[in-house]
């Protein structure tokens, strides 16, 4: 089986590097004549919300190993990060490229969870939940529960995961492995980076037109 493409059947942080999103809900709250949809009291803040800038640097082109491949991986975060700079709750939410069902908001909650399965869950073994996907009830809910999701949250979380990411890899060798049993294989440090950027790279790709399609903005 391709490591790059495994499917739930195995766990769901397999499903992680790659598996499709079911059809994201999106809010509507259209103005009537007379009257307005009610919006439930939770969601007032996102009204006026919107992403945050990002603070990208370029990778250096020459350099050892392990900081090449952390500094390409910190430039495709923050690569996601720039894609959804600036923009509202509803167009993070935006199916804009149908029949796709992805969205911004559903690919940064799906890095937060990459993030966690590869560096916490697998490389150092902390038992931890899942943050948005239940294997038997939800295994899509990163992608597929964008519509009733706090984005502040959301981009929160992604930087705390990004944060406790680089403190599990801390201090290990790219030597290191840890046992994948779904696979029956040991995995390196170093196909770990290789693959987050590798799935960061894919799924930029994917914010590129999706951020497109919602306002025009185009560039890397």
């Amino acid at each position: 089986m391709d490591l790059g493409v495994a499917a739930f059947e195995d766990d769901v942080d397999d499903a992680l590097l790659g598996g499709g999103a079911a059809g994201a809900r999106r809010r509507v709250s259209a103005p009537l004549p007379v009257f307005r949809a009610a919006i439930p009291v939770g969601m007032m803040g996102h009204m006026s919300w919107t992403a945050p800038q990002s603070v990208r640097t370029n990778p250096p082109t020459v350099a050892g190993e392990r900081e090449m491949l952390e500094r390409w991986l910190d430039h495709h975060r923050q690569t996601l990060l720039h894609k959804c700079a600036g923009l509202t709750f509803e167009q993070l939410t935006e199916r804009s490229a149908e029949p796709s069902s992805l969205t911004l908001l559903g690919l940064v909650r799906h890095m937060s969870e990459v993030e966690r399965a590869w560096f916490r869950r697998r490389l150092t073994g902390t038992p931890l939940p899942f943050l948005y996907c239940d294997l038997d009830t939800n295994p899509d809910g990163d992608f597929d529960d964008v519509g009733a999701a706090d984005p502040e949250a959301d981009f929160a979380t992604f930087a705390e995961e990004v944060e406790l990411a680089d403190a599990a890899a801390a201090g290990r060798s790219l030597e290191d492995t840890f046992f994948h049993p779904g696979h029956a294989k040991d995995i390196s440090l170093r196909w770990v980076y290789v693959h987050m950027i590798e799935e960061y790279a894919r799924h930029n790709g994917h914010a590129d037109l999706l951020r497109e399609r919602i306002d025009g903005v185009t560039g890397s």
